[in-house]
């Protein structure tokens, strides 16, 4: 690929989605910035400049970042560490919601092991998992066990939700995004298996939010919400 063509892809918006539809989403994002930086401008005394400055914007990026990962990360040992107890307890007795709370645990466990990778990629050190407690949840039979189970994965996705525009890498933007996407379709599948419909309150109820956009919510609030579950 010639530079003319990637001075293209850099300045035209169109041009760029075209390419990265054409290569295949995240990975051709991480392709792009890779083939940028290799065959960028060949103006090197202004790029002597250009490449203290990016150094420093670079650090304080990825220290931004680790904080919203390790954030993310401190939901998902919950929500991992939340269905590995389901399953123990031994309280479902059906089947099929068996293998469905297995399902969403190894998912959820898959989420952990991809942010610790993350944060490491950022040059940090994974958040250790948190000591939670479910015995309350878990006292209260199946319904409830299913009900909290709804009620943490909406909260997961409105938290990644509300952290996307803080994020600096395109890396770590897509997987979080990804993340978010799987985190409401387990929502909505709970919501629908306990009967909740479509209709909720506040966003963390119901298989779909409260209009045609969901509702994003601070780590701040993420986190009240998720205190009753912290040992």
């Amino acid at each position: 690929m010639t530079d003319s063509v990637l001075r293209e892809l850099a300045d035209d918006p169109s041009s760029r989605k075209r390419f990265f539809k054409t290569l295949g989403g995240a990975g051709a994002v991480s392709a792009f910035t890779v083939l940028l930086a290799a065959c960028g401008d060949d103006d090197k005394e202004n790029g002597s400049s250009r490449s203290s400055s990016s150094s420093t914007s670079s650090k304080q990026d990825n220290a931004s970042d680790l904080k919203i990962v390790n954030y993310a990360l401190t939901l998902e040992y919950l929500e991992a560490d939340f269905y590995a107890k389901v399953i123990d307890s031994g309280i479902i007795k059906d089947k099929a919601t068996v293998d469905l709370a297995k399902r969403f645990g190894e998912t959820e466990q898959q989420h952990v092991d991809g942010l610790k990778a993350a944060a490491k990629s950022l040059g940090g050190t994974p958040v250790k998992a948190p000591k939670t407690n479910f015995d309350d949840v878990l006292g209260g039979g199946q319904k409830r066990i299913l009900a909290t189970a709804a009620t943490v994965e909406n909260l997961g996705a409105a938290a990644y939700l509300g952290e996307a525009a803080n994020i600096k890498s395109r890396e770590i933007l897509a997987s979080a995004l990804a993340i978010h996407t799987v985190e409401a379709r387990h929502a909505a599948a709970l919501n629908i298996l306990i009967g909740r419909g479509f209709g909720g309150k506040g966003g963390l109820e119901g298989a779909i939010p409260d209009g045609a956009f969901a509702k994003p919510m601070g780590m701040k609030d993420v986190l009240a919400a998720a205190k009753p579950f912290l040992a």
